[in-house]
């Protein structure tokens, strides 16, 4: 039932996060409402003096009387603060301020009346521990309580599914990650984000955990573990961050510090006992992303850096073009390049190989902006290089946009501005108006003939001077770029017109 469940709720992610948090909000309002009265009955009824447990009394003289078992009981409370946890990871979907108001006036309260309501009823039956929300909840409601509990954790799976989401689109977008296809669901909340591969990947996983492992105990151990981790992994950045960014006096850093890493450190401590009961997860699946993200950034590291050490800069491009053989062709083309500063060296390639060149060629790079939509005037910029016929073009698009156009759309406003262009920065009292008419021929002519969209495809070759560790690693991320998505979004370019020119980049 729990995978058929799991199943349902990845299956609505398409959806989008504000359209299932809409149908999920009524859940948590009645979750929220519901147990903290609960807690309030349980209260009233087992041990109404409950709220004195908040002096510090009664955890000094529990550890005085416990000892080590009492340091490993910590593991098992401090699943009590993970849900509290997961509101944070949603800040790219909500922003900060819903998020206050909603721990402090809503989950919070809720949070404190629901475990004292439930520990008030374990004071006076402690043999029910292994089942204490359950049990405390009263016979007559206990059905309707049962339904709205299992709904309320299948919204908990929502927020994570989220957090996953938003996490994934940051590591593309900082190319730590490969490029899978990123759905904004949202035009107005640039976090607000769909992974479809993702999506799936995560659903077959969740769903096996369940199988395999079936006890929640074991699932709450390794959940337990991840995010008593990851608070302490976050209070150790923070303190980076104050020292670094935020310039706090010291003082007031130590204070933070000590405070934080102590009790998030004896948690730590606490939870590490379990990791052998199944607290093994998250790190066999942390190992294997952070050993995917390693190669994916290894090999976008040294294919940058080649790129760059290889790059064709204007002189370099007058002198190729300058060889006799080398002959301009009838069109326009662009040849697409993620360079702004030079020329990608597969064009060098290209020119060497071909010997030719368009009439009017155009190196057009995309440019990702984080805004919903780009302004139409500011969507295309172009330039002239200094060279007949070539020219430079940035595609400015934000997340919302769409550049699914049709081709010769594309074209179209491309040659459109690229007039304009010229025009406007032609001065007509000094101009030679013969060389403006050439020009302007020139392009017409191109664009009567045809376009043609060329695009590089990279390969590396591992020389025999590179080591066996950078081998593999390279390897391996050949594996990975013929399998993610590409760089270049679609422009509904016929796949008549579309090359794509392959190179070896020697290391």
């Amino acid at each position: 039932m729990s995978a058929v469940v799991l199943i349902v709720l990845f299956l609505l992610q398409k959806y989008g996060t504000s359209r299932v948090s809409f149908i999920f909000s009524p859940i948590m309002g009645t979750w929220t409402v519901t147990t903290p009265l609960i807690g309030i009955y349980s209260i009233i009824r087992h041990y109404p003096s409950i709220f004195k447990a908040i002096s510090p009394h009664y955890i000094v003289s529990f550890f005085l009387r416990n000892g080590k078992e009492g340091w490993v009981l910590l593991g098992g409370t401090v699943l009590c603060i993970t849900g509290s946890e997961a509101l944070f990871a949603d800040l790219g979907h909500f922003n900060r301020k819903s998020i206050q108001l909603a721990f402090l006036f809503t989950i919070y309260p809720s949070l404190v009346l629901t475990y004292a309501g439930q520990t008030a009823y374990l004071i006076k039956n402690p043999n029910d521990h292994d089942d204490g929300f359950y049990k405390f909840i009263p016979k007559p409601i206990y059905w309707p309580m049962f339904i709205v509990a299992t709904l309320a954790a299948i919204v908990a799976s929502q927020s994570l599914i989220s957090a996953t989401f938003s996490i994934i689109k940051q590591s593309v977008t900082l190319d730590y990650f490969p490029r899978v296809k990123v759905l904004h669901t949202s035009s107005k909340k640039e976090g607000e984000v769909y992974c479809p591969e993702i999506n799936y990947i995560l659903m077959i996983l969740c769903v096996a955990v369940i199988l395999i492992f079936g006890d929640g105990k074991d699932i709450g151990n390794a959940f337990g573990v991840v995010v008593s981790l990851v608070m302490l992994i976050t209070t150790i950045l923070l303190t980076l961050v104050m020292i670094m960014i935020w310039r706090t006096p010291p003082v007031l850093v130590a204070l933070y510090f000590t405070v934080y890493f102590v009790m998030e450190g004896v948690y730590v401590s606490a939870v590490s006992t379990k990791i052998p009961q199944g607290g093994w997860i998250p790190f066999a699946i942390s190992f294997i992303l952070a050993f995917i993200m390693f190669g994916w950034f290894n090999g976008r590291h040294r294919k940058i850096q080649y790129e760059l050490s290889h790059k064709i800069d204007r002189d370099r491009l007058r002198m190729l073009l300058s060889d006799p053989i080398v002959q301009r062709v009838p069109g326009v083309c662009f040849f697409y390049t993620s360079i702004q500063d030079g020329l990608t060296p597969i064009l060098g390639h290209y020119i060497k190989n071909m010997k030719s060149l368009h009439k009017v060629t155009i190196f057009t790079t995309f440019r990702y902006l984080l805004v919903p939509r780009v302004a139409p005037h500011e969507r295309i910029v172009v330039s002239k290089l200094g060279l007949k016929g070539v020219y430079r073009c940035v595609v400015q698009y934000g997340y919302a946009d769409s550049l699914d156009l049709e081709e010769d759309d594309f074209v179209s406003q491309v040659i459109d501005r690229l007039r304009a262009h010229i025009q406007n920065g032609c001065d007509y009292a000094t101009s030679v108006t013969s060389e403006l008419e050439e020009e302007m021929s020139d392009m017409e002519e191109a664009k009567l003939t045809g376009a043609v969209h060329v695009r590089g495809k990279t390969r590396f070759y591992v020389s025999k001077n590179c080591g066996w560790f950078d081998g593999y690693m390279l390897a391996f991320y050949e594996v990975l770029h013929r399998n993610c998505r590409s760089a270049l979004p679609a422009l509904g370019v016929p796949l008549s017109q579309r090359v794509e020119v392959g190179m070896l980049y020697e290391v």
